[in-house]
């Protein structure tokens, strides 16, 4: 086989499909492997390009292919599936790969490091445990209010007013569902404590990475936006500037231009939804803050600025896109935040 051949690998938990393809527009070879057999199959192929989509376990199968000497592409499955005709078939999927590789327009997706999964994985178990912890907060103030009891606004509150309503004895609280409730807030407590853990395992890993601590420096960024972007991102070189990282994250405005007339609209929300949701939350934190400071840096005082003429939600809207481009600057350029005064 030439060395020039395009190999698209279609994903599955236990079966893949292969198209091998040397003239673009054909198929020349195709394979149906179990899991078991894949790397044996390419172990004993010529060096090629593998294209697959950056799917589920897609970085692991890069990985263990580049070992074997192979050059992979991962693409994005979204911008692929266009590319597919009629029905939705495991074949039609590797033709519709191999004819998305030739789109110069798709670019690919940074094959992901063991480390950086590390941080993925500890964001998304802390991401899940923060559901079901507010999920069974608003389930045990839901059953109280059915009961006559409201606990007051704030999470804190939760469980020490629950304990104190199934403490007392002349509560109104039935026999039946004091348990209930009791267990409740051991899981709630239970997933706080699994929460905390998680975030001390993640600034031990940050302390091994110098870009974390830089970007920590940026206002209303901390830990987990830090590690997040570090981890979701990999390396901000590959952005040209900060505009097309913003856009990358969906903080740009959505364009539906024609005739020469340029229409914006709302942003995007493109790309990655954590990263664009904790910008957001860091948005506001720290337009909150800088409303109780005398004194401002040009970055506090244009978000405040924001936030009055545009209102607070496009207001953080803008101040995340400002963070992103922010953050791609000190990341690229390997430096620190250094605030600036506020125009007169």
């Amino acid at each position: 086989m030439a060395n020039h051949a395009v190999t698209a690998v279609d994903i599955a938990k236990s079966v893949f499909e292969v198209a091998v393809s040397i003239q673009p527009g054909r198929v020349k070879e195709r394979e149906r492997l179990p899991r078991k057999s894949f790397l044996r199959f390419f172990a004993t192929r010529p060096q090629t390009t593998v294209v697959m989509e950056a799917c589920g376990s897609a970085h692991y199968w890069a990985r263990e292919l580049e070992r074997l000497g192979h050059q992979v592409v991962l693409l994005p499955p979204s911008l692929v599936a266009p590319y597919r005709k009629r029905n939705k078939t495991d074949r039609a999927d590797a033709k519709a790969l191999l004819e998305a590789y030739r789109d110069e327009d798709i670019h690919p997706v940074p094959i992901k490091s063991v480390y950086q999964q590390t941080l993925t994985s500890l964001h998304r178990a802390r991401s899940k445990w923060m559901q079901a912890r507010t999920a069974t907060i608003n389930t045990v103030r839901g059953l109280l209010r059915e009961l006559g009891e409201f606990i007051p606004v704030g999470a804190r509150n939760v469980v020490p007013s629950t304990h104190a309503y199934i403490g007392d004895a002349e509560s109104d609280c039935p026999d039946a569902l004091r348990a209930v409730l009791l267990n409740m807030c051991e899981e709630i407590r239970a997933l706080e404590a699994s929460i905390r853990r998680t975030e001390g395992q993640l600034e031990a890993l940050a302390k091994e990475i110098p870009v974390v601590a830089q970007l920590r420096t940026i206002p209303g960024i901390g830990l987990i936006t830090a590690t997040a972007l570090v981890a979701f991102v990999g390396d901000a070189q590959r952005f040209k500037n900060g505009r097309r990282f913003a856009s990358y994250l969906g903080l740009t405005p959505k364009e539906n231009s024609s005739g020469g007339k340029r229409r914006l609209g709302r942003i995007s929300k493109q790309g990655n939804p954590y990263l664009r949701h904790l910008l957001i939350h860091c948005a506001r934190s720290m337009m909150r803050a800088a409303g109780t400071k005398t004194e401002l840096d040009r970055l506090r005082s244009w978000a405040l600025e924001k936030a009055a003429s545009r209102g607070p939600h496009k207001g953080a809207a803008a101040v995340a896109n400002k963070l992103a481009r922010t953050a791609w600057a000190i990341w690229a350029k390997n430096t620190t935040y250094c605030p600036q005064p506020a125009a007169a």
